[in-house]
């Protein structure tokens, strides 16, 4: 199989070289062959630098330690609507999901692993190769118009983008969101490297102000018509650490992520699988997880020092703020981006530190945003090169201090 793949790549490749028929399109004949196979190209003389790692295995990297986040993700969709259907009454849903549940026999038994997982599948898998075809046409669109290779870093977006949509999001919107991450939120800024802002968390923001209806409130996050329930964190917004508790949800159910939300961003635990293989591999930086952790652990504990007579997320503890929301998988994923977050040591401590801060503070202080993850991340995305322009001017500072001989 592997030898019919290499010359098939092989007997097109002519017509994508320099010269041939297909030029203009060799930048797509490149991103499929070396997604397959190790480019060929070596360096032949020095200077040159040897790594253990390039970066499409930095990115397959990423794409595996969000892994356990997306497989929960399924799983805990079909599991909320599974279990909504049973409250409801119903046998079965309509379209073509209910059409191929019902000819496999699955069933839509929430106590049926496979079944929760079967049924959370057939939401994720439209809305992934939707992001996949769309936002993988706009690289190779821009790649072709400027004659350079398809970055691989589209595989880390395109799976963070899904994670964070809820599972009900129209297909339309999803392509129009990952349309304006990547275009919008990165190659108008030149490409892989060259953003300021996480293209995911662009896309995202983008289809929560665009179309609010379709991305918060109690009807988006259960895949089932007639069926409303909140989320943890918006009751913690209404009343604080008893309405969530009052509804039935424990903190180890948000731990493990048994509770409504997107697609990726409800269990703790999965996240924190990816965190452990992140750092493992040196991938992710852990001073910015540090300083997230610091940050919302710091301004948590002042909120609940402060009190509150009218707002009771004054009161929710830190422990709460961890579990609830894209908070976990903000900090695993989407703060460590390396290209979006500061480059520095002491900026990433700062980087990580300004998340936290902000997170905290968006979500008991603003009752328009009761999430605060994805605007705190953005937030400090636009002041990532002014940290550590700052923490490099330190630097130079110092060593002058060290280096002046004074009179």
């Amino acid at each position: 199989m592997k030898q019919t793949i290499r010359r098939f790549f092989d007997r097109i490749e002519p017509s994508f070289a320099k010269g041939g028929r297909l030029e203009k399109f060799n930048a797509v004949y490149e991103a499929f062959d070396t997604f397959f196979f190790t480019p060929a190209d070596v360096t032949a003389r020095a200077p040159h630098a040897r790594d253990g790692i390039d970066l499409k295995r930095l990115m397959v990297y990423v794409v595996l330690a969000a892994m356990p986040a997306a497989l929960w993700g399924m799983y805990n969709v079909g599991l909320q609507a599974n279990e909504a259907m049973a409250s409801l009454g119903l046998q079965s849903v309509s379209g073509w999901r209910g059409a191929l549940t019902d000819a496999l026999s699955i069933g839509y038994d929430p106590q049926s692993i496979w079944a929760c997982f079967w049924h959370g599948l057939l939401y994720f898998l439209p809305i992934y190769v939707v992001t996949m075809a769309v936002g993988l046409g706009w690289e190779m669109l821009f790649a072709a118009v400027r004659n350079h290779e398809v970055n691989e870093g589209f595989l880390v977006t395109a799976m963070l983008y899904t994670l964070t949509l809820p599972a009900t999001t129209p297909l339309w919107q999803v392509a129009l969101g990952i349309s304006f991450g990547v275009v919008i939120g990165k190659e108008v800024f030149g490409g892989t490297g060259k953003n300021f802002l996480n293209p995911a968390l662009t896309g995202r923001a983008f289809l929560y102000f665009a179309y609010p209806m379709s991305q918060s409130g109690d009807s988006v996050w259960v895949p089932v018509d007639g069926y409303s329930g909140a989320t943890a964190l918006s009751l913690g917004a209404a009343g604080g650490e008893d309405a969530i508790r009052d509804a039935g949800m424990t903190w180890m159910d948000a731990f493990v992520g048994t509770i409504q939300g997107s697609l990726g961003e409800t269990s703790t635990l999965a996240c924190l699988i990816g965190a452990v293989f992140l750092l493992y591999t040196r991938i992710a930086s852990w001073r910015i997880m540090l300083g997230v952790l610091v940050g919302m652990i710091a301004t948590a504990e002042l909120f609940n020092f402060m009190g509150s007579q009218t707002n009771p997320m004054f009161s929710l503890p830190w422990y709460w703020h961890l579990v609830l929301g894209g908070y976990a998988f903000g900090l695993v994923y989407m703060a460590t981006d390396p290209v979006s977050a500061a480059m520095t040591n002491t900026g990433r401590l700062i980087f990580g530190i300004l998340i936290g801060i902000m997170v905290v503070l968006i979500r008991v202080v603003n009752p328009g945003f009761p999430e605060g993850m994805m605007l705190a991340i953005l937030f400090a995305n636009t002041f990532a090169p002014l940290i550590d322009h700052f923490v490099v001017q330190a630097n130079i500072r110092r060593r002058l201090q060290r280096t002046t001989t004074v009179p």
